[in-house]
């Protein structure tokens, strides 16, 4: 067996192994596990752009302002904190806007860009993701006051739907694979790949559907085996709109991958590019029934 493919997989097994351990075990180990990737992604990001596009992006306080934004948005959702825990974030993003001024860069305009785009395409997206962990519930169903608990159910549906898509996409596409989906991005991707991920999908939105419909009836009625296929869907939809997108960046920056640091699977931002448009995506979705349709 190739070594390579042997190193692939049991990252990959590893990969999956604590992301899902993490998910399920609790919302401290999640918000560590994804405080971390959020760090790790938005690092990564800045990296790649200082490196090939000769920027002076400040990684590290685009890093934790990365991961303040996502620890404000958890800890506001949980009530264990008030509007208050913002304001670091907020000091965080005026200092990267005011450095500028003072360190005479000459790319301060990509500079500012950029670090902004780190925080909304990578932090955000991580930051929804905890937010669709917690659930609002009324004590004793009084209706106030509410309680607000875990449940990894959500989280780790969009990554299954992910995982899915894309082993249905590559089994269905290299054997039927014939019409390119963007040639000019994506040269291996096909029409037929994609559709076949999204019936693979969708097939796995209805197992979820067998033992967890009781989650979603906490958000909205409506939401059952019919609600879970549509989630599929938009996830698939949007992480491979996500896909795309990374790998657009990375051609125009002319590299393979965004990093090293998993073995085998290149960077962090190669492993989680579908997530980052499949997250809001979602959110969106979920309390657009919860909202209109509850």
């Amino acid at each position: 067996m190739n070594s390579n493919l042997i190193t692939r997989t049991i990252t990959g097994v590893i990969f999956v192994a604590v992301l899902v351990g993490a998910i399920l075990t609790g919302p401290i180990p999640f918000a560590v596990l994804f405080a971390v990737i959020t760090a790790l992604t938005t690092w990564e990001f800045c990296t790649i752009l200082n490196q090939n596009l000769h920027l002076q992006i400040n990684r590290f306080i685009t890093t934790v302002a990365a991961v303040i934004l996502f620890f404000s948005i958890l800890g506001f959702y949980l009530g264990l904190t008030g509007i208050g825990m913002f304001v670091p974030f907020f000091i965080s993003v005026l200092y990267l806007m005011v450095s500028e001024l003072y360190l005479k860069n000459p790319n301060p305009l990509h500079n500012w860009a950029f670090s902004l785009m780190a925080l909304f395409y990578i932090a955000l997206p991580f930051s929804l993701l905890g937010l669709l962990s917690l659930q609002v519930r009324a004590v004793d169903g009084i209706g106030m006051p509410y309680s607000v608990i875990y449940h990894g159910m959500m989280p780790l549906s969009i990554f299954i739907f992910l995982w899915t898509n894309d082993s249905g996409a590559y089994l269905t596409g290299s054997m039927l694979g014939r019409h390119r989906l963007f040639p000019s991005i994506s040269p291996k991707k096909s029409w037929e790949g994609s559709i076949g991920g999204g019936i693979v999908a969708i097939l796995a939105s209805q197992i979820i559907a067998m033992w967890a419909t009781d989650y979603f009836s906490l958000t909205s009625p409506l939401l059952n085996r019919l609600g879970w296929a549509g989630l599929a869907l938009v996830v698939v939809v949007f992480g491979t709109w996500g896909d795309l997108v990374e790998s657009l960046l990375k051609r125009k920056l002319n590299i393979k991958d965004s990093g090293n640091i998993l073995p085998g699977h290149g960077g962090m931002l190669d492993r989680f590019d579908s997530s980052l448009l499949a997250i809001p995506a979602a959110t969106v979705y979920i309390y657009t029934f919860s909202v209109y349709l509850g």
